[in-house]
């Protein structure tokens, strides 16, 4: 998968108390291998989706897509 530019993603209308997910976060199949907003349902339908993709043993699959929630997006800062 490609090198995205969100680290991190906190889902839920309180931002303290959302559920967060990371790049490199361990999950029950392997861990997060990258966030990225699905620029293609944005365009299309004007629905902000980001789609959460695992690297397991088998390779790099998705793993959940999350859309039309309130969310807070961390960005990757590399200086």
């Amino acid at each position: 998968m490609e090198s995205g530019l969100i680290r991190k993603i906190v889902v839920g209308p309180d931002p303290k108390n959302g559920m967060a997910y990371y790049v490199g976060m361990n999950v029950v199949n392997g861990s997060i291998d990258s966030i990225i907003l699905d620029e293609e349902s944005l365009f299309r339908f004007s629905i902000r989706r980001y789609m959460i993709y695992v690297e397991t043993e088998e390779g790099i699959e998705p793993w959940k897509a999350i859309e039309s929630a309130p969310c807070v997006v961390e960005y990757n800062l590399k200086f």
